[in-house]
């Protein structure tokens, strides 16, 4: 396997000369090691190695056929799971159980995730209201799981393993915050008895969904309330990914709904000024950069106007969006997400906002898989412009943006979010400076007289 990996990166790489690498010399100094190993990780610890002698970002080692516990028995693997609550708990000595700290509210416009998983947290009201019960709030307290107490294990989630999917009984006691200067921790503001509640914990990879999703729900809120303050109207895209359906849902649902809103506003209030931000920061890559762009690049030519209107506000290239763009990246944009952010760069499209990109511009297809399914992927798709060379000058370098801001840790984690400020206040800047403005119709023509009096005459 070792020979067959170094031989498909040697046959896939997108530099037949392998970057002036000698790639036998490279396959001589890494064969001893090949010797020594014992298993199959190992193996992956050596083909790392190996393949990062050419210093291309999109090498990644894994896959293959491993000794786990689990045997890829997806059932052994449901059974060791750990299910979760989609909340954030916090156990409590004083309260004897853990209080609920805060359940993450997603976007109401769309009910699942894609795949058809709900999005809604399983204590929330939206939730549990269809089984005719009342959801959690915030200082609320779990005392029970089946039965058994939460503060007889370490941990609530122990409580919680293989039943992802599955009702379970929880016992709680709410908390009534009757006064407004009621204090959460003031004994007095709970019911004395616990409840049952029936609910059905989620999956961890839906409670990742399902948190990552509340974090879109809630930088789509506060760009729209920061716009609002600046004076201007904005709308707010968020693109995870760039693969396959789910990223182009992700764009659809984004892009679509803001810009009808935005038409109409230009309609009826006749402002003159509308913005977007485009998300990529965390974005994982995909393929779908040049489908973005080309709606991004859609011109208004043309425009229509009724007797019913006195200004010219509505122009017939279809979804032509009329305004200023912002993209945001970060350190962890990366791959496709990078040719994006370079793209609207170089297309004049907009303004980059954030941090230096991950750096990875010569792209894979994932194809070179070895005998037990595993791969060494080579970077085998150059990318390549007249400006940047090979690798858009992305490879190794990343995408540097036009204003360099990092979101500090812990503002970040009190909810602020320092690079959304500084777009809003370079679109506000913006909009101001280069007012977006429709064309002013001239005197209609006399229709009669097109070709000159002479013409007119009858023969």
């Amino acid at each position: 396997m070792y020979k067959d990996g170094w031989r498909m990166l040697r046959d896939y790489f997108y530099d037949s000369e392998l970057t002036g690498l000698s790639w036998d010399d490279v396959f001589d100094r890494y064969l001893p090691l090949v010797e020594r190993c014992s298993k199959r990780e190992e193996l992956d610890d050596v083909l790392r190695q190996m393949a990062s002698e050419l210093i291309a970002l999109h090498v990644f080692v894994y896959g293959g056929d491993y000794s786990i516990p689990n045997h890829g028995n997806s059932e052994l693997q449901v059974i060791n799971e750990i299910a979760s609550l989609g909340a954030v708990l916090e156990r409590s000595i004083e309260k004897n159980g853990y209080i609920v700290v805060s359940i993450p509210e997603t976007d109401p416009d769309f009910q699942t995730i894609d795949g058809g998983v709900s999005m809604y947290s399983p204590l929330s009201d939206r939730t549990l209201s269809l089984s005719g019960q009342l959801g959690l709030n915030q200082g609320d307290i779990i005392v029970g799981v089946d039965g058994e107490h939460v503060m007889n294990v370490p941990d609530i989630h122990t409580l919680l393993q293989n039943k992802a999917g599955e009702s379970i009984r929880l016992e709680v006691v709410r908390h009534f915050k009757e006064q407004p200067d009621q204090d959460a921790n003031d004994s007095q503001s709970y019911q004395g008895d616990s409840e049952p509640l029936i609910v059905v914990p989620i999956s961890y990879s839906n409670t990742y969904d399902l948190f990552y999703a509340a974090w879109e729900y809630k930088t789509r809120q506060l760009a729209t309330s920061l716009a609002a303050e600046a004076g201007f109207t904005t709308g707010y895209i968020h693109i995870q990914d760039m693969s396959g359906a789910s990223a182009e849902d992700a764009f659809v649902r984004g892009f679509y709904p803001d810009y009808d809103k935005q038409v109409r506003i230009l309609r009826t209030l006749r402002k003159r000024y509308t913005a977007l931000i485009i998300d990529v920061r965390n974005n994982k890559g995909g393929n779908i950069d040049s489908w973005i762009l080309d709606v991004l690049q859609r011109k208004a030519w043309m425009y229509w106007q009724s007797r019913s209107s006195n200004e010219t506000t509505l122009w017939n290239s279809r979804f032509a969006f009329r305004g200023h763009l912002v993209v945001l990246i970060n350190e962890h944009t990366s791959s496709d997400g990078e040719a994006f952010a370079r793209g609207v760069s170089e297309l004049g499209l907009g303004k980059l906002v954030g941090k230096r990109t991950w750096g990875g511009g010569v792209l894979l297809s994932s194809d070179n898989r070895l005998v037990d399914g595993g791969i060494a992927s080579a970077p085998e798709i150059g990318t390549y412009n007249e400006r940047f060379g090979w690798g858009l000058g992305i490879e190794q370098m990343g995408v540097d943006p036009d204003f360099e801001v990092d979101n500090n840790p812990t503002s970040a984690f009190k909810g602020e979010d320092d690079q959304l400020d500084k777009a809003i206040s370079i679109l506000k800047d913006w909009i101001r400076q280069e007012p977006i403005s429709f064309p002013k119709s001239g005197p209609k023509k006399d229709l009669n007289t097109l070709g000159g009096e002479d013409d007119c005459s009858a023969a």
